[in-house]
């Protein structure tokens, strides 16, 4: 018998869909075109495009700021050529005491050691110079009302953000009690089912099976998922399901800082596991170490159990509570007061006579 084709089966895509990069894959940043900028950041620091939309092509290569108060001056030496070129109250005010025809030679200068864009604060307007230099040399004009030193705070982040080191991990990561919770293991070792039995609980997700990875200021890790599969879950047998709908909107957590690692590893007679809690173990992530466990899966286990209890122990050490080193000193402290009591006194038999 001839099988008949289900278009309606030939449109679903396979599991494999959701990987959409390779694990441990990190991402260099070379530089965000001024148009990304603008578009992606346009609402939060209230930007508006004044001239030369020709030059948004234009790459920002630093993640920082730039005010050319000594470039006005005509000196360049150690000239931030490569940042956003910011004009505020100062830049302004001095630039409108030079003659129009030294402003726009120190403009293009500027412009022709490559700088991105300007960006003219409190809501300025450019003068005639600097409209004919950015028409003429294809540079982006970009002005807001935000005051100089808001707006370069705020847009330090935001290109901080864009340039900060980005990975992916095969794990699952989740939102146990406030304590970022990633999840490592082989395929088909249970971290789903471990996530699924967590947000039960009432624990967040905040993304299945390929975790997004960036560092934020050179001192913590945020995970996140990506926007096509945020908020769904393969489980194994059953398929895909969606978190928000079964569970609530609760449940899913747009991204969370990592705060610990768990990897889950199949139990085998051999396999030593820790008993006493007193050796810190590190996973490195994109440079940066983590702290770490090792569960063994066997039947009987309550692997999510487990997690939980070890996210709650995370979060004690953080406040300066760690129950093994606690137990371990009173453990010390009760063997060295047994020492010093004198040994107990021996009594000797008394030996008894035999009636004749």
């Amino acid at each position: 018998m001839q099988a008949v084709s289900n278009p309606r089966i030939s449109r679903i895509a396979p599991a494999s869909c959701f990987r959409l990069a390779p694990p441990n894959m990190q991402r260099s940043i070379h530089g965000i075109t001024v148009a990304h900028f603008l578009e992606t950041y346009r609402e939060k620091l209230k930007m508006d495009l004044v001239t030369g939309e020709a030059g948004l092509h234009r790459l920002i290569h630093e993640g920082s700021i730039n005010r050319p108060a000594l470039a006005l001056t005509g000196f360049f030496k150690y000239f931030a050529n490569k940042r956003v070129q910011v004009f505020g109250a100062a830049e302004m005010t001095y630039l409108k005491t030079l003659p129009q025809p030294r402003q726009a030679e120190i403009l293009r200068q500027m412009v022709k050691r490559g700088i991105p864009c300007f960006v003219l604060t409190r809501n300025y307007h450019a003068t005639e110079p600097m409209l004919a230099v950015a028409r003429e040399l294809k540079v982006p004009i970009l002005r807001t009302p935000m005051i100089t030193m808001h707006w370069i705070n705020l847009a330090t982040l935001a290109i901080d953000n864009e340039f900060s080191p980005q990975g992916t991990e095969h794990a699952t990561t989740l939102d146990v009690k406030g304590v970022g919770v990633m999840l490592r293991g082989d395929s088909g070792i249970g971290k789903s089912e471990c996530a699924l039995a967590l947000i039960e609980r009432g624990h967040s997700l905040v993304a299945d099976d390929i975790t997004v990875v960036r560092v934020l200021d050179e001192r913590e890790l945020m995970a996140s998922s990506r926007p096509l599969n945020r908020g769904y879950m393969e489980c194994r047998g059953i398929g895909i399901i969606n978190v928000g709908e079964m569970f609530g909107v609760k449940c899913v957590r747009l991204e969370k800082r990592i705060d610990m690692v768990v990897s889950l590893k199949e139990w085998t007679p051999e396999a030593v596991e820790e008993r006493t809690g007193l050796e810190e173990n590190y996973y490195e992530v994109l440079g940066m170490k983590m702290p770490h466990i090792e569960l063994y899966v066997r039947p009987g286990r309550d692997i999510a159990r487990l997690v939980e209890v070890a996210a709650l122990t995370q979060s004690l050490k953080k406040m300066g509570h760690d129950p093994a080193r606690d137990f371990n000193d009173r453990l010390i402290a009760f063997m060295t007061e047994q020492s010093k009591q004198p040994p107990p006194t021996r009594i000797k038999p008394v030996e008894r006579e035999e009636a004749p």
